[in-house]
């Protein structure tokens, strides 16, 4: 649930850098700006001074919206943030000895159900599947899809060198693939089979075969090179699948609100309690660390994981030193959404 509350209450509200976050706040105006309960604030943005400075900006958050402290069922306040990135892979066009790993594009037989038109209360959730007969069936799980992959012929987009790269890349959600000519593509996330996400690290430290402190993605990652013959029956522990569109090389990764995301400034929530496009104020800790992490961030992404009202995942951008970075986030944090002024939750989760 949301609280409204006054903007004392955010720690380090007053020395965060607004420079740093007003770029991500347009962006998310882009598609705000078309919904009623947005339309005024995003239109009095459009009109700011391009060389206004950070206390220009606090200004115009706190003339222009209210913050809400976003709790959770039992009314506490603290819940789990963890860190995603955009990584890069190595692969090909062409199917080659060294690029054997197909990325997908999303498949003609998968079907998509829209819910919300009979059941409003599930306006944020689709049902993917494929046709038997006149019946809906459940799509392909990940491991259906390996074992045959006929059932996709026609729809790789790229091929890609290694599949825990390729695995990991689809937790992301977007990447860059190297081709071997040197150049870069840049893929995103264009749909998903249906089938709900399972950790494959929590699947590690259940059988024994790591300890819970070394299940990340870089532990997962040594396990999977000391045991190359368990690789396939690692990967299909989880059935959920991603399918990628190649996306225009400039600018951030889209994410779910359709707009490039801002290193360090974007954020994946739950949409169904989080307004997409809402600017929320963050407060954190560094990865492994006690070292405040309070900035103004924008949610222009989802993920599958990320559910409740007091969950998010943190972009910290492309390449390694990102990666780094995300993979050792797993810290806890309370979340403020900033709502225009006289903007109840509910109407702004509104899609009009």
């Amino acid at each position: 649930m949301l609280v409204a509350t006054d903007w004392a209450t955010l720690p380090g509200w007053p020395d965060d850098d607004l420079g740093a976050a007003w770029p991500a706040f347009v962006e998310s105006c882009k598609a705000l700006v078309r919904k009623t309960a947005w339309k005024t604030a995003c239109e009095s943005a459009a009109g700011m001074h391009a060389t206004m400075t950070s206390r220009d900006i606090h200004s115009f958050f706190e003339k222009h919206f209210t913050p809400w402290q976003s709790l959770n069922a039992d009314g506490t306040d603290t819940g789990l943030v963890t860190g995603y990135y955009e990584p890069l892979i190595k692969g090909s066009r062409t199917r080659s000895a060294q690029s054997r790993w197909p990325v997908y594009m999303p498949p003609d037989d998968m079907i998509t159900v829209e819910l919300s038109s009979l059941y409003p209360e599930l306006k944020s959730l689709r049902l993917r599947g494929r046709l038997v007969g006149n019946s809906v069936v459940p799509y392909w799980t990940r491991a259906e899809i390996e074992q045959q992959p006929d059932r996709l012929a026609g729809k790789v987009l790229l091929w890609a060198d290694d599949p825990i790269d390729l695995f990991f890349l689809q937790v992301q959600g977007s990447g860059r693939v190297k081709l071997p000519d040197g150049s870069l593509v840049r893929i995103g996330y264009a749909d998903q089979n249906g089938h709900p996400y399972q950790s494959i690290g929590r699947w590690l430290v259940s059988q024994g075969q790591l300890p819970l402190e070394r299940a990340s993605m870089e532990g997962i990652r040594q396990w999977a090179r000391d045991n190359p013959a368990r690789l396939s029956e690692l990967l299909n522990t989880n059935p959920s699948y991603v399918f990628f569109r190649e996306l225009p090389a400039s600018g951030g990764p889209t994410g779910a609100l359709g707009v490039a995301l801002t290193d360090e400034r974007s954020i994946a929530i739950d949409p169904t309690v989080v307004p997409l496009g809402a600017p929320v104020f963050l407060a954190t800790t560094w990865p492994n660390s006690t070292r405040p992490l309070n900035r103004l961030v924008l949610a222009q992404d989802t993920g599958s994981a990320i559910k409740g009202p007091v969950r998010a995942d943190y972009f910290w951008g492309f390449g390694a030193d990102a990666g780094a970075q995300a993979g050792k986030m797993r810290q806890q944090g309370r979340m403020w959404i900033l709502l225009p002024k006289g903007v109840s939750p509910g109407n702004a989760l509104a899609r009009n």
